[in-house]
């Protein structure tokens, strides 16, 4: 698969339990203070790395602070680091996957409210304030409106935050979907595919930081792709 892997697996693993996925490109400044705040919630058998071609010392921050990880050696693009997670989920009988930004805008604080709703069902968004005196920047706004009200009417349920990566997906579900992007649209697609098998989308708030951090979305790519998504889902 043209990637390095280093895990430290429990003998069993509870199918009852949640693996905590970070997706990780060139992020060595929030490393030590996310495995921090994560090991609250998070047991470390349960908590997984996955390093997206850094170009900095992600990687061997990752390592020094043991955490189990996958190694891609170059970019991939963070659909395929997630890809590579989920299919590790499914290979150990995990019930559920909790995605989690690497850049401290989303709070592990904020991860026992997706516990207490995870069923090995539903599908749950976590949900920012999304208002504009919020200070989310004006194109991921913009971006984030137009594909969650278009989500919303072809999954026939409610999302209002679809550009969110603080998500809870149970493991039964990603055996359904055949996901095919790799790109940042990656999870507008899973958006997309729950709702024609009518998964249940549940929404839980989560805080809204926005501190300057580089962003490495290019807003006007992921509306196109996800046009491209509308005009596939048509005509399936």
């Amino acid at each position: 698969m043209g990637m390095n892997t280093k895990i430290h697996k429990s003998s069993t693993i509870n199918a009852l339990s949640v693996l905590v996925v970070v997706p990780s490109y060139n992020a060595s400044q929030y490393i030590a203070e996310l495995a921090k705040r994560l090991r609250v919630y998070v047991c470390d058998s349960n908590l997984l790395f996955v390093n997206d071609g850094s170009q900095d010392n992600t990687l061997e921050l990752i390592k020094e602070h043991n955490l189990n990880h996958i190694n891609f050696s170059v970019n991939k693009g963070k659909g395929a680091a997630l890809k590579a997670a989920f299919e590790y989920a499914i290979e150990n009988n995990y019930r559920s996957v909790l995605t989690i930004d690497v850049d401290l805008q989303h709070l592990p604080e904020d991860i026992p409210k997706f516990y207490a709703l995870d069923n090995g069902k539903r599908l749950i968004m976590g949900t920012r304030d999304i208002s504009m005196e919020k200070d989310m920047p004006i194109q991921r706004w913009l971006t984030n409106n137009l594909t969650s009200l278009i989500i919303s009417i072809f999954s026939t349920q409610r999302v209002r935050d679809s550009q969110s990566g603080f998500r809870l997906i149970p493991v039964e579900l990603l055996k359904a979907l055949r996901l095919k992007t790799i790109g940042y649209d990656f999870e507008s697609e899973m958006l997309f595919k729950a709702g024609v098998v009518r998964c249940e989308i549940a929404e839980v708030p989560i805080a809204t930081i926005y501190d300057g951090s580089t962003s490495y979305i290019n807003p006007y790519k992921v509306t196109l792709r996800f046009i491209r998504q509308i005009w596939k889902r048509i005509w399936a």
